[in-house]
């Protein structure tokens, strides 16, 4: 079940990394230069519930995985930077690899 928290977080953290991209790059000029306001209506939402999954699942991981308080904020601001996820995923997977993603 711990692993599982962790799995289910790097899988969000993918997505939701993604999922900026696609909003800001793709939905939001779309909705600006081309009038196509629905992009940013069905991806923001899309967004949305994935960054409340983000968010969740790392309250989660700083629980059970007992991570300091830094790596908890850090991987927060992560949330809100374009492509900061794909970095914290890619961390993650590594040390899933290396089985070291306690206590940090």
């Amino acid at each position: 079940m711990k692993d599982l928290t962790l799995i289910r977080f790097t899988q969000i953290a993918f997505i939701e990394g993604v999922s900026t991209v696609i909003l800001f790059f793709i939905a939001m000029p779309l909705k600006y230069l081309a009038d196509w306001p629905l992009g940013v209506k069905y991806v923001g939402w899309a967004h949305g519930l994935l960054f409340i999954t983000y968010l969740i699942l790392l309250i989660s991981c700083w629980f059970i995985y007992k991570w300091s308080f830094k790596r908890l904020v850090t991987f927060f601001i992560a949330s809100l930077i374009p492509f900061a996820p794909f970095f914290v995923e890619r961390e993650l997977k590594r040390e899933m690899k290396d089985n070291s993603f306690t206590n940090r």
